[in-house]
């Protein structure tokens, strides 16, 4: 199950992990479980890589934005409105 469908949820660090899955077509659990793996064995080359990833999604999503799609106006029904009687 993929998850490169739904837009990059608000809770992530920085959503590295996020941007580049989705770029990429994985689930970005599978970096993030990567990432993690590795801060055991070298914290200061995985934060410095993680940070240069960060900066190459950042220059990539200014350089190449995407069109947003503009949403169309809800039609209202028409509806008349409703007397209420007065309480006496």
């Amino acid at each position: 199950m993929t998850t490169t469908d739904q837009p990059a949820r608000k809770d992530n660090l920085f959503g590295v992990c996020a941007a580049v899955g989705e770029d990429f077509g994985f689930d970005p659990l599978w970096l993030r479980m990567a990432f993690a793996v590795a801060l055991l064995f070298d914290m200061e080359h995985v934060l410095m890589a993680y940070a240069a990833l960060g900066l190459l999604v950042l220059v990539s999503r200014l350089a190449f934005r995407t069109p947003t799609a503009t949403p169309e106006p809800i039609a209202q029904p028409d509806v008349e409105p409703i007397e209420y009687r007065q309480a006496a």
